[in-house]
């Protein structure tokens, strides 16, 4: 009789030990404590105490002492402060990237991919008779020498042109991108969390690059009363600050970051959940956080415009859903060409995911 067999729930049916299980916790946490190990032990502690997932054979203790064993946490024997290490900066991002793009990969929406053969970086199983100019890591020498065989015999063995068998591949363009970060005090305004979701899709996104695409670049810009760069390292701890939004100082700062990129394809995304609100003049800071100025829009319409001349796109994530705001970026895109997306937070990730992906690959003749 064909059914369903129902089974007790076992927690450690997925293969995990209690350890890794709750390290997956520990990670998740760290994003919103901002790298503060010390906090996210103490919610770690809370959250056993609702939810009873230590017990009298493992407990919050050994956690702690299998962190430190493993490599994810260092103390500082002067003071007896504890931090994560670069291990755990890293575990952070590949977790990052496992919660987003492994959703994505479910779904074949957004998959731009091209199969046009063509000298690249990514083989593929299709193979052709060598020609002319044709260069010597393309050969496929499994078939040439099956060739070879089966044209002059095993005794006679020598291989000739027309044995040669060439290995296709998919082209894949190399690509330089700037990911602006908004961090002004909107971030975290209205109760609304929005800086923890734009930190994970940056920290996916350079994992993604730097394990997938080694080719490419990835410069990261946060941008408050100023611009300036930040370390792939340095994502977790990222903060928003009392700030205002300098958008010009973003852009002019990712636009001179590209400017020093050989690579032919550039492009800037950009995730912000307000408008414009600042510009720095000399010395000073002008500021208007009551509107559009119209000071501030025309610099940053401006930019836009050089951006387009010097073909970088601008994808703008807009995470925010006021209508004069929302006019704003329509304007903006319109000016660059590129791209707006206006995207909830859950959602934040996919749309980057999708639109990065499809830039990827491109038709070789």
């Amino acid at each position: 009789m064909i059914g369903h067999r129902f089974l007790k729930y076992d927690p450690q049916a997925n293969g995990k030990t209690r350890f890794e299980q709750m390290l997956d916790i520990f990670t998740q946490l760290l994003n919103y404590t901002n790298g503060d190990a010390g906090e996210a032990l103490e919610w770690m502690n809370q959250l056993d105490r609702q939810y009873h997932f230590t017990d009298d054979q493992y407990g919050m203790g050994d956690f702690i002492e299998d962190l430190k064993e493993n490599g994810y946490l260092q103390e500082n024997l002067a003071n007896g402060e504890i931090s994560i290490t670069g291990k755990t900066e890293q575990t952070i991002r590949k977790r990052s990237l496992e919660e987003i793009f492994g959703k994505l990969k479910k779904s074949k929406q957004g998959n731009h991919q091209t199969f046009k053969p063509g000298q690249g970086d990514e083989s593929n199983s299709d193979t052709r008779p060598f020609q002319f100019g044709d260069m010597l890591e393309q050969i496929d020498f499994t078939e040439s020498i099956r060739n070879a065989q089966v044209n002059h015999g095993i005794e006679s063995f020598r291989m000739q042109e027309d044995d040669l068998q060439i290995r296709e591949s998919d082209f894949k363009t190399q690509t330089s991108t700037v990911l602006m970060i908004d961090i002004s005090h909107s971030m975290i305004l209205y109760g609304e969390d929005r800086i923890t979701p734009a930190k994970k899709v940056a920290m996916a996104l350079s994992e993604l690059i730097t394990t997938r695409y080694p080719k490419d670049t990835l410069d990261i810009v946060v941008f408050g009363n100023d611009a300036w760069s930040i370390e792939i390292k340095d994502l977790p701890y990222l903060q928003v600050g009392p700030y205002h939004t300098n958008t010009v100082a973003g852009l002019e700062l990712a636009m001179d970051l590209l400017r020093r990129r050989k690579n032919p394809n550039k492009q800037i995304f950009m995730i912000t959940d307000g408008k414009p609100t600042c510009l720095k003049i000399g010395g000073r800071y002008y500021k208007n956080s009551f509107g559009l100025d119209r000071k501030v829009l025309n610099r940053c319409m401006n930019l836009a415009a050089q951006c387009k001349k010097l073909k970088i796109p601008i994808t703008t994530f807009m995470i925010a859903s006021d209508p004069y705001l929302q006019r704003f970026v329509q304007e903006f895109t319109e000016v660059n060409q590129g791209k707006a997306f206006f995207a909830s937070l859950d959602k934040l990730g996919a749309f980057i995911f999708k639109d990065f992906e499809s830039g990827k690959r491109k038709t070789v003749y």
